[in-house]
């Protein structure tokens, strides 16, 4: 639209940022985050994990590629609100159908543009995550006391359920044969849906996997009529501490020793599982370059990521999990920023985890090993390493 209508970005602490309106007009509340991906902004609007978030892009240019109908990883946008610094007057992409702008607005997304992202970024740093709005339209003209009130009158991002707002509701499935696997399955996994990314069950499928995903709600007897070889718990939004339902499911798997991978908030419920606590991080990690150490192999792998909840387990040491009944545990990855939680593995049931997105859409494609490793895990034998993906993102 570029019609130059002012917006305004507003944080709890009282900064207030000027700009200019975009995508659509009017107010969005949610918690304001930075996430440093150069590439890979539509990817970003529609993973779920930004659910109720406003997103803060460090790269200074957005929208230069459009929008396709490709990328996608949902339905749907996710992002509360977006912030950016210059975008893009027009796409310049052969797979480009529409421009950014133009799918903001069509799924109702407020932006704001013109502003100094990267200062925004050192401030969220400094003073960590937290709640915002935009306002833009007839709303940006409204007393800045009253915007700010109804910042801080929204929930914060602790202690919010959000894994069920963002799940299926209904099953599908997902097979190896449309994704380039040749023969019978190798194996069937349930996939639990507490936001997950279009790329994950492709990747599993990639490799031989029928992927039934389940939604957020599933009992462990549903789980049981479909008699998976392997559990699979994806990414999503939200606090762990309120995944009740979640980790008493993943404990009846532990228990029954189905084979269990997890990823990210699928990390968060294995750690709380097992008994570890979680906790929520100053400003999160959120980008495609996040540089993770593997404790077994001491390879740093450059990962995808998007949490701000954690694992609070001892790094560098095995030891017996809180829950005895599951055994020994180990950190088997790290973060070589801020030295957080990144992976977990039982030695005495068959579970692992990470907190990244192996999924690589977007982000590096290093960690596509550990969807290698969960068919190995179900197999019981080596699995047939790709190497990589097959289908890039």
């Amino acid at each position: 639209m570029n019609t130059f209508e002012p917006a305004l970005l507003v944080l709890e602490d009282g900064t207030v940022e000027e700009g200019t309106a975009y995508g659509a007009r009017g107010t969005r509340l949610g918690e304001a985050v930075f996430s440093t991906g150069m590439t890979g902004y539509q990817e970003t609007l529609t993973d779920p994990s930004y659910a109720r978030q406003i997103v803060v892009q460090t790269a200074p240019h957005i929208g230069n590629t459009g929008i396709n109908d490709e990328d996608p990883e949902s339905r749907r946008i996710w992002v509360a609100g977006y912030v950016v610094r210059d975008a893009a007057r027009r796409p310049s992409n052969w797979r480009s159908r529409r421009t950014l702008e133009e799918e903001l607005i069509a799924q109702d997304v407020v932006g704001i543009q013109g502003v100094d992202t990267r200062a925004i970024t050192r401030h969220l740093r400094e003073a960590g995550a937290m709640r915002a709005g935009i306002f833009s339209g007839a709303d940006a003209e409204r007393p800045t006391a009253e915007l700010l009130e109804a910042v801080r009158g929204q929930e914060p991002m602790a202690g919010t359920r959000l894994a069920e707002e963002v799940s299926v509701s209904e099953p599908y499935v997902v097979e190896p044969a449309d994704h380039g696997f040749v023969g019978e399955p190798l194996r069937q996994v349930a996939a639990i849906d507490l936001g997950i990314k279009t790329m994950t069950p492709v990747r599993l499928a990639e490799r031989g996997l029928r992927v039934t995903v389940l939604p957020a709600t599933t009992s462990f007897a549903e789980l049981q009529q479909l008699g998976p070889d392997g559990v699979f718990l994806s990414n999503g939004p939200g606090d762990p501490a309120t995944a009740a339902a979640q980790i008493g499911l993943l404990r009846e798997v532990l228990q029954a020793r189905i084979p269990f991978f997890g990823i990210c908030f699928g990390n968060q419920i294995l750690g709380r599982a097992l008994g570890f606590g979680t906790y929520k991080l100053p400003f999160g990690h959120r980008g495609i370059n996040q540089p993770v150490m593997d404790h077994a192999t001491g390879t740093v792998e450059i990962t995808a990521q998007n949490h701000g909840f954690a694992v609070d387990a001892p790094i560098g040491q095995v030891v017996t999990a809180p829950e005895e009944r599951f055994g020994r545990v180990e950190v088997s990855h790290s973060s070589l920023n801020d030295d957080v939680v990144e992976g977990l593995r039982c030695l005495d049931v068959p579970a692992f985890s990470v907190q990244y997105h192996p999924e690589a859409a977007a982000g590096p494609h290093d960690s596509a090993y550990l969807f290698d490793r969960f068919v190995e895990l179900m197999t019981g034998a080596a699995a047939t390493t790709t190497g990589g993906d097959t289908t890039h993102a």
